[in-house]
């Protein structure tokens, strides 16, 4: 056990102490110390791990000891109790203010943080390796793809079979048929998809290179005819519910610091969130508002791309970190904000992305009711001991770029405009980001952190600065509007923001609200939308929930 430790601590790019060792020898558990040794990764910034160090940052590890079950709960409870510390795990935080009000339980349940590492060739294979594996599982499931067989089996004369593979190559022949090189752990072999079987053609149109596909073949391992094909797919029969009325909000984009960051309005926003000039009603409404998911590009950051400090207004982004916390530390507490980055955000690049750190973001970390967590992250929100909360996916979303322009009926219906159409095909694919060199990424040997394992109820995005709900299998997809005008780049590239809409959901009912804070707000009459179906912007089904 203690030789799997010090390897798991070394991969991450950690040291422990003698004493430290011991004490996660004790533990006899892998899965706790891999998941302390990520909430180390983020608040700690050291890379030896002592006693005095795990002492000094009890609190900030706290989230880790949220709602485990009762074995997983005595083995980190015996950890804890042996550095001295006493420690208690509830179910819900209590927030001491003059209301003594009890904060929603809230329970991270993926926030991935992979140190930085020297990479090798070795980390991309067994990473695309842990990719298949874990999508080859869902298709295998399929009753549809009979006689299923790897590439190497595959005999000569004509027979049906099916396979599952990794698309690495996709080409039109000049007869308008689509080939595919596909391959598996075994052998590689190529597909024909003819245009004249129309369905089938169709949906080959979209395959990505990299997409891992089951295929229904008739032919031999010289050249297989594709007859249908399946990707692994997410749904989920019902999504859950909170048994009180409660309500979530939506936002991304903000991007404070931005000399087009739209002040006014997000103050407007606040203001409302403090029953600035509300009516009656929606004073009692904004008391059962419990949570607020930002979805990335929390500020607008520095040096992200050339020129950019002709925009800014603040040219420090620590100082951009500072304003982000005066805005959020005017929230009222008993509204959970759950936050995590984006491109613009003081944090690598490469995903998965780390929380917002000290390093850059010292004041959030101050916020009582803020929680930090990765792009992505998957959280649990109203859940109980003995029944499953609502489960929220957050994606940035900066996979949805390369995805709208691979992709020709996203490129038709100018995606851009309609993020939910991207998503779709994102869960589709069970991966939030299925093209390799679409983007910058950290391989991981053990598992890609940017498959969807868990099917959310929710999916929450940011990135292209427009409102969009939808809903898929389903799941609901809810893309956040901005906070900023409209930027130089995305006038050169004709992306018409959206700005100052927040999506308001009823977690008991699941009914959908767009609360309007734009300077002349749409006036219209409520329109409340179930589950997300036939809900069309376009329509302007939208409801001003704000005094002029």
């Amino acid at each position: 056990m203690g030789e799997n430790i010090l390897k798991l601590f070394i991969e991450k790019g950690f040291l422990l102490d003698r004493e430290m060792l011991d004490f996660f020898n004790e533990l006899e558990n892998e899965t706790i110390a891999k998941e302390i040794i990520d909430k180390i990764a983020l608040v700690a910034k050291k890379k030896v791990i002592t006693k005095h160090l795990v002492s000094e940052n009890f609190d900030k590890l706290k989230p880790v000891l949220f709602d485990l079950d009762n074995d997983k709960k005595k083995l980190v409870e015996k950890f804890f109790v042996n550095v001295s510390i006493s420690v208690e795990v509830k179910k819900e935080i209590v927030i001491e203010d003059k209301k003594d009000i009890k904060r929603a339980p809230i329970k991270i349940i993926s926030s991935p943080i992979l140190t930085s590492q020297k990479l090798t060739v070795k980390d991309f294979v067994r990473h695309f390796r842990s990719r298949y594996n874990f999508i080859k599982g869902l298709l295998q499931q399929r009753q549809e793809l009979e006689n299923l067989t790897s590439i190497d089996k595959i005999k000569g004369g004509n027979r049906v079979v099916s396979i599952i593979g990794i698309v690495s190559s996709k080409t039109v022949t000049k007869n308008k048929n689509i080939i595919l090189e596909v391959e598996d752990l075994t052998d590689r072999v190529k597909l024909l998809i003819n245009q004249n079987r129309e369905e089938v053609f169709q949906k080959a149109k979209e395959i990505l290179l990299d997409d891992v596909v089951g295929f229904k073949c008739s032919g031999n391992k010289d050249f297989l005819f594709v007859n249908d094909l399946f990707y692994p797919d997410a749904h989920i029969r019902a999504r859950c519910r909170s048994e009180e009325e409660t309500y979530a909000l939506f936002i991304s984009d903000i991007h404070v610091g931005s000399s087009m960051f739209l002040q006014n309005n997000f103050e407007k926003f606040i203001d409302w969130l403090n029953c600035k000039d509300c009516y009656d009603e929606q004073k009692e409404l904004i008391k059962k508002i419990k949570y607020i998911f930002i979805v990335g590009d929390n500020i607008d950051g520095v040096g992200i791309y050339p020129g950019q400090e002709k925009f800014l207004i603040i040219k420090d982004m620590k100082l951009q970190y500072e304003k982000l916390a005066e805005y959020l530390n005017k929230i009222p507490k008993h509204i959970n904000i759950i936050m995590c980055p984006g491109q613009h955000d003081g944090v690598r690049v490469a995903e998965p992305q780390p929380p917002i750190g000290i390093d850059f973001g010292e004041p959030l970390h101050k916020i009582s009711n803020l929680y930090l967590v990765s792009n992505p992250s998957i959280i649990e929100i109203e859940g109980k001991v003995e029944k499953q909360g609502i489960r929220v996916l957050m994606y940035h979303g900066a996979s949805m770029h390369p995805i709208i322009n691979e992709i020709e009926e996203l490129r038709l219906i100018n995606a851009h405009r309609n993020p939910t159409k991207a998503v779709k095909h994102l869960l589709l694919r069970r991966h939030l980001a299925p093209i390799h060199g679409s983007m910058v990424y950290i391989p991981n040997a053990d598992e890609d952190p940017m498959l969807i394992k868990e099917v959310p109820d929710i999916v929450a995005t940011g990135d292209l600065h427009r409102t969009d709900i939808d809903k898929y299998n389903g799941i609901l997809l809810i893309a956040g509007s901005c906070w900023q005008s409209i930027t130089p780049f995305e006038e050169k590239v004709g992306n018409l923001p959206d700005p100052c809409k927040v999506p308001m959901l009823n977690l008991k009912t699941g009914a959908l609200k767009i609360l309007d804070f734009t300077d002349e707000p749409i006036e219209k009459e409520c329109i409340e939308v179930k589950n997300g179906e036939n809900f069309d912007l376009n329509k302007k089904e939208i409801v001003c929930e704000v005094k002029k």
